[in-house]
């Protein structure tokens, strides 16, 4: 066990030994904001104490009598009004580094009771470019679903593809009309796209157009073999350009379960909602209205027009009899919830469908109360890509940049700068490492920032070897790996000789940031943010910066040598492992 779990597990024993019937699961330690107060604090005591209108301080002192964790912490202080913070002591910290450099962990803890959990993500539409908004889905969702396997927990990643839909009447007849076969042969995506805007200006434009487009449509619904097999073939096409993108970013899913898998079930979804009183008819469509179990302000169901609430219903089934996206929406629960038996359905969409995703939760627990109380819903919200002109990021065309070409010039530039810093590396390594540079720059600049808010995308940012960004990462793992080569080996110490020394100040700031790593990973699985894990390697490379500069390593002797060089073999560990959890791969030459 690691340090903060043993203390967080001796404070919830005081806790219970001074307050028998109290609930200690929300007794947590947490890493303290600010080193010259302590390691770790907990405030855990002031809301328990409010709750049973004590004094919070004298709470405190009760359970600091009860609280044994003289084996690795020095004497516990109280501050405030009943904070508790501990000061791990040095040779604490050095036998937790003995256990990792031994492999019996890497600072993090696998869940003793893991989740199954569902992780929607990516969604890119048949027939259409993979473009710059799907490295938001994609990129987060990846990161999360590789954090919550690497803690035990257990994943079902489904990548919810748009494969059905009125727009495929539309290139359905473009397809058969002015397809250009050695266009689809050249770029398939490409020609898919153009036979779309052709058809689709044609139908704003002409009414009768619109019509034989729809027939089209109907033809596929109604199972019409040869519309069938070209809109078959349109997917195939399509998971082409998906595998490629996918296997760029180092990307894979369980399941790619699209729109078209729920069809077969939409109507009797539909018929069901009915049957139980959750939705009703109204101008020839089927919509789930308010119940009024919530205030107005709060209501999904209901919109604030000139003053006055009105309904804004989810409409599960249109006027013309077609289905929508709350119907395959509605569905898709259904199926995961019966199939996988999920703790938690996690869909990563931007924060423009959250009005769709407050709708959805709502009315499943209105379709499913029991199937409804057993699963969490969870929307993980991001906001936009934005260019220096602080409108969504475009081509100078004013075109949707294309992911594919996006990769290629993240390679490109990444490339240009190993050419200048490393021109007598042969080709294939200069190109790998671009590789793994430029993709790796991208996918960071995305998680870095807080995924509800837009930022602005900045090649040269995140390019740069300096700050925080994927390559200074990357640099610093690399950087450790040419250390351990010159020592000759890397020191695969074992606990019992390697006493590892942290007697410098930097040496025991970076031994306690390593300490840190599983936190970090289980406020990431907790709150779905990456950017704590982004955050966090930051502060590890510098602290290793600081570390190198004031403790010489390969020129210093013996023991301290040895203790110097499994330090940076465990900071490198951490780098690699958190890297790789982002779905950033490293290098041990850059």
């Amino acid at each position: 066990m690691l340090p903060n779990k043993h203390i967080e597990a001796a404070l919830q024993a005081a806790v219970r030994a001074v307050l028998p019937d109290a609930d200690v699961s929300a007794v947590l330690v947490r890493p303290c904001p600010d080193p010259k107060f302590g390691d770790y604090q907990s405030n855990a005591l002031m809301s328990i104490a409010k709750a049973r209108k004590m004094n919070p301080r004298q709470l405190a002192e009760q359970v600091k009598a009860q609280l044994n964790v003289t084996n690795w912490c020095e004497p516990v202080e109280i501050a405030g009004a009943g904070f508790l913070n501990f000061r791990l002591k040095p040779e604490a910290v050095a036998a937790c580094l003995d256990e990792a450099l031994a492999g019996q962990h890497l600072f993090y803890e696998r869940a003793t009771n893991p989740l199954t959990v569902v992780v929607d993500f990516s969604s890119p539409n048949v027939a259409k470019p993979m473009h710059v908004g799907h490295i938001r889905s994609t990129g987060i969702g990846d990161a999360l679903q590789r954090i919550l396997r690497l803690l035990g927990h257990r994943v079902i990643t489904d990548n919810h593809i748009g494969d059905w839909g009125t727009q495929f009447g539309k290139l359905l007849l473009g397809w058969k009309q002015i397809l250009d076969r050695t266009a689809l042969e050249r770029d398939a995506i490409a020609e898919l796209e153009r036979l779309y805007k052709v058809i689709n200006a044609e139908c704003d434009a002409n009414p009768q157009r619109l019509e034989a487009a729809k027939l089209e449509l109907v033809k596929l619904q109604a199972g019409d073999v040869e519309n069938a097999a070209i809109w078959k073939e349109m997917i195939r096409l399509s998971q082409v350009q998906f595998d490629t993108i996918y296997g760029r970013l180092g990307v894979e899913f369980d399941e790619a379960l699209g729109e078209s898998f729920y069809n077969a079930w939409l109507g009797e979804v539909v018929a069901d909602l009915l049957r139980r009183g959750i939705a009703r008819e109204s101008e020839g469509a089927v919509g789930i209205f308010s119940d009024g179990s919530l205030p107005p302000k709060e209501d999904p169901f209901l919109v604030n027009r000139d003053g006055e609430w009105v309904a804004d219903p989810a409409l599960v089934r249109k006027s013309d009899g077609g289905f929508n996206y709350m119907t395959t929406d509605l569905a898709t629960v259904d199926y995961r919830l019966k199939t996988w038996s999920p703790d938690e359905i996690v869909y990563v969409v931007d924060d423009r469908q959250a009005p769709h995703f407050k709708k959805l939760f709502l009315a499943f627990a209105r379709w499913q109360p029991e199937a409804a109380k057993k699963v969490k819903l969870v929307h993980v919200g991001f906001g936009k890509i934005m260019g220096d002109d602080g409108k969504p990021f475009k081509t100078r065309s004013g075109d949707t940049v294309k992911l594919g070409d996006l990769l290629d010039e993240a390679e490109s530039r990444a490339l240009a700068v190993v050419n200048e810093k490393n021109p007598d590396l042969p080709e294939a390594q200069r190109r790998e490492i671009a590789r793994v540079v430029g993709i790796g720059a991208v996918k960071y600049a995305d998680l870095l920032p807080n995924r509800q808010s837009d930022y602005v995308f900045s090649w040269d940012k995140m390019l740069s070897l300096q700050g925080n960004t994927a390559p200074y990462l990357q640099y610093a793992y690399a950087r450790i790996a040419s250390i351990l080569r010159k020592a000759g080996e890397t020191p695969n110490i074992q606990p019992s000789t390697s006493n590892i020394q942290l007697g410098a100040a930097d040496e025991l700031a970076l031994a306690k940031q390593l300490l840190n790593f599983g936190g970090v990973l289980e406020g990431v699985a907790a709150d779905f943010r990456p950017n704590y894990l982004c955050n966090y390697l930051y502060e590890v490379a510098g602290a290793f910066a600081k570390f190198y500069e004031a403790c010489p390593v390969l020129k210093s002797e013996g023991e301290t040598r040895a203790s110097r060089l499994a330090l940076c073999e465990l900071t490198g560990r951490v780098l690699k492992q958190g890297l790789e959890a982002l779905g950033i791969e490293v290098l041990d030459q850059m």
